[in-house]
Order: C-alpha cells, then sequence, then structure tokens
C-alpha cells in the first residue's frame, strides 16, 4: 500500500521555492532554458518555467527530452537492431546557455546521465544545472542535484511514485514496498 508523503501543497512549495533557488543561483534568467525529461520532467518544467515568468516578467524557453535512446540498461549496443531515436523537442539553440535539467525522482543517476548525453548532442551549454522534486539516494554514478525539491531516503525494496495532475489528476508523491 502507497503511503502519500507530499500532498499537492507541499508539491507546491517545493517547486516555488527551487524556482527562486533557479533564480538566485543564476542571478536572474538571462540565457536561461528549462529542460524536462520525458515524461513527469516536463510538466514539472513547465510549472517551474511558469513561476519563473510570474516572478520574473520574462518568459524562459523549455524543451523536452526523451531519453530512452540513451539509456544503457534498455539498448544492447551488441543488436544488429538500430534504436529508434526519440527527438528531443527543443525549438531553440542551447549552445552558451544556462540549461536547467528537470527530472521528478533522482535514484541511481542513470537517467541523469542519459539526459546529459542526448542534450550534449543538442548542442554545448556554458552550463548545466540538475533540478528534481525528489532525491531518494541510492546513487550508482557520481551524480548530484542542484535543486532538490525533497529528499525522501528509501530502501531498496521501496519505490517512489510521483504523481502529477497533468496526466494522474492529482498531484502527490507516494512511497511503498516492492
Amino acid at each position: 500500500m502507497a503511503k502519500e508523503v507530499v500532498d499537492s501543497m507541499a508539491m507546491k512549495r517545493a517547486l516555488t521555492r527551487m524556482t527562486y533557488e533557479i533564480i538566485e543561483k543564476n542571478k536572474g534568467i538571462e540565457d536561461l532554458v528549462i529542460v524536462g525529461i520525458k515524461t513527469r520532467g516536463i510538466y514539472l518544467a513547465k510549472r517551474i518555467a511558469q513561476r519563473l515568468q510570474q516572478l520574473e516578467g520574462a518568459s524562459v524557453p523549455v524543451g523536452e527530452l526523451d531519453i530512452s535512446l540513451y539509456r544503457d540498461d534498455r539498448h544492447d549496443a551488441a543488436s544488429k537492431n538500430e534504436p529508434i531515436v526519440n527527438s528531443a523537442k527543443l525549438d531553440f539553440d542551447i549552445t552558451e546557455k544556462q540549461v536547467i535539467l528537470i527530472d521528478d525522482v533522482l535514484f541511481t543517476g542513470r537517467t541523469i546521465r542519459a539526459a546529459l548525453d542526448a542534450l550534449m548532442d543538442q548542442g554545448r551549454p556554458k552550463k548545466i544545472n540538475l533540478a528534481v522534486l525528489v532525491d531518494r539516494g541510492h546513487r550508482e554514478l557520481p551524480i548530484r542535484a542542484d535543486f532538490v525539491g525533497k529528499n525522501i531516503p528509501t530502501s531498496l525494496d521501496e519505490q517512489i511514485s510521483v504523481e502529477v495532475e497533468e496526466i494522474d489528476e492529482k498531484d502527490s508523491i507516494k512511497i511503498e514496498k516492492i
């Protein structure tokens, strides 16, 4: 049975705090672009961009990244079949930009490693910062988030699930035993 550890209001507060931290760390929003990792990272990215617009009075480009081609655990390099390329929806150049990469949960770091590879194929940013709604620990790679909504330490027999209103009709973060 899943136990809700973050409700809608707490999630909204975490995203707002992260938005302020992004503004502070980047000294404003000049040259800033936001890229959400499919699927829930995209909705979180759009929310942060919306909040940046409200606070700074200027819009920040938001892009979408599908990293399934870049996953080292989902593609067999020895296979003769060519992987399907899922394009990034970046309607802007990331070269020399400050990129905020956004995902819902940071766990082993493999998704982020794949996202970094996908981003670098799109251009050469000045800087990349990572923002995650939940950091649950258990890293397998030396990757750390710059902006964290909530640290939720977990055991390996637990799972974190993030629900967003745009897909799941409500906002929440739940933890459950696998």
